[in-house]
């Protein structure tokens, strides 16, 4: 190597040192102290901050509570309602051959046209049975039109079959919009005539 070149290595190289013994000059360290200052260099890094513990509440649930209305029943599958209005006033029954019969019955309901008439009437037996002379009519009378003006008014179905055994029947009628639940009238058919009833047996 060139004379040249060693002296720039060695003033390098004394430069250095003097610098850090300048450095430790001035923080007053020395030699064990310089050691301590490396080692005892920590770095600390804070913790995340905690968070908050998600806790569960479950929701209660409500189950409605469903109250019976006091306004309507069911009976023998229909409706009854306490607003019903369709009341029978009187029945007749004629006994036209053995076990069959002709009814006449005497409603009266506050018929308002089209829209809410006394729609029928049946003869119903003990078993809840209604009996239906024409099925397709869904009454034993089916009354086809409001009676605005004739009130009460009465109307008769013949051939209604009566098992031999059935000596009562009830007879009811039933309104547009309220169903039945009407005043009802119970038939006693051993006897001549009753509450509301009158009966005429053959012989």
């Amino acid at each position: 190597m060139p004379k040249s070149g060693w002296v720039l290595q060695a003033g390098a190289v004394l430069g250095c040192a003097a610098i850090f013994l300048f450095i430790i000059g001035f923080l007053g360290l020395t030699g064990p102290t310089v050691g301590n200052v490396f080692s005892n260099i920590v770095v600390e890094v804070d913790a995340p901050p905690s968070l908050p513990t998600a806790t569960f509440v479950p929701t209660p649930t409500v189950v409605p509570t469903t109250t019976p209305s006091d306004s309507a029943s069911s009976e023998g599958g229909d409706t009854v309602s306490s607003a019903a209005d369709a009341d029978v006033l009187f029945v007749r029954a004629n006994e036209t051959a053995p076990n069959t019969w002709t009814f006449t019955v005497t409603v009266e309901h506050p018929d308002n046209g089209w829209e809410d008439y006394a729609d029928g009437w049946d003869v119903v037996l003990p078993d809840g049975t209604v009996i239906l002379p024409d099925p397709s009519t869904g009454f034993t009378r089916l009354l086809l039109h409001p009676h605005d003006d004739e009130q009460p008014f009465t109307r008769s179905q013949s051939n209604i079959v009566i098992p031999a055994d059935v000596t009562e029947v009830r007879v009811r009628a039933h309104d547009l919009v309220d169903g039945f639940g009407g005043r009802e009238v119970v038939v006693d058919l051993t006897a001549s005539s009753g509450d509301s009833f009158e009966v005429r047996r053959l012989g």
